[in-house]
């Protein structure tokens, strides 16, 4: 799966006021891993900011005179994005003024969620971490990912903090060591003898005894967190599996 994840910085708060996009910052995820492709911009938005909106990204009309406006960058950005699904903190704000930005182009340009599929890491963290804040600055405190070096709101390095704080969030494979440091598998794959008339040998993985251990005490973990883990069910499905298997069997004997 394909995923990029983005963010935007403005000229104010509203686009039905006129305000404009100034930056845009996007991360490459390939398979919840990060691929090193961002893109990019800075842009001029032929406008001035509403009071306060300079102190939080620290961008001025100065600076951004002359940088690009977005039809000059916006078929690489669509290019970049389209297909993929995104992931934004408040999704509604970034893809307001995107379409807004698209919208005057007067070129037919579809919307966003038109383009993309769109997952909403604030939501996310609102059902995770009911009535507590969660901002980006909060999650990412909260979640252990290190932004001691965002000092101002800037869109390549929110997107890259963000990327962080979304995979620890949706934490899933990764969190209960299918995978060890380095990149290599964390368990031994040993490969069965060929059976007759078959296709050829077929991989069986071997965990170790510390495997045994780590998956026990994660299980353990997700019972006290939500009173049941999946993994019992389908352990308790295969029970009854085997059970209805051997009961013909046992008949015949």
């Amino acid at each position: 799966m394909r995923q990029v994840v983005l963010d935007t910085e403005t000229t104010g708060l509203s686009w039905e006021k006129g305000n404009r996009v100034v930056e845009i910052g996007c991360v490459e995820l390939v398979e919840r891993r990060p691929t090193g492709r961002t893109f990019h911009c800075y842009l001029d938005p032929e406008c001035d900011f509403e009071p306060g909106a300079q102190e939080v990204t620290g961008l001025t009309r100065e600076f951004l005179a002359g940088k690009p406006k977005f039809a000059d960058v916006v078929d690489e950005f669509l290019a970049f994005v389209d297909g993929a699904e995104l992931v934004i903190h408040n999704a509604a704000f970034d893809l307001g003024f995107l379409d807004a930005e698209l919208s005057r182009l007067g070129r037919g340009h579809a919307p966003m969620r038109e383009r993309c599929t769109v997952e909403d890491s604030l939501e996310l963290a609102r059902q995770r971490f009911p009535g507590q804040r969660n901002s980006l600055d909060a999650l990412c405190r909260r979640l252990g990912v290190d932004n001691s070096h965002r000092q101002l709101h800037g869109a390549l390095l929110d997107a890259q903090l963000l990327a962080e704080a979304y995979l620890a969030l949706t934490a899933g494979q990764g969190e209960i060591g299918f995978e060890a440091a380095g990149g290599e598998p964390a368990v031994a794959v040993v490969a069965l003898a060929p059976v007759a008339g078959g296709a050829g040998a077929r991989p069986r993985v071997a965990p170790t005894a510390e495997d045994l251990e780590a998956h026990a005490a994660r299980l353990e973990q997700l019972r006290k967190k939500a009173g049941s883990a999946l993994w019992d069910r389908l352990e308790d499905a295969a029970d009854a599996s085997v059970a209805a298997a051997v009961e013909p069997e046992a008949a015949l004997a």
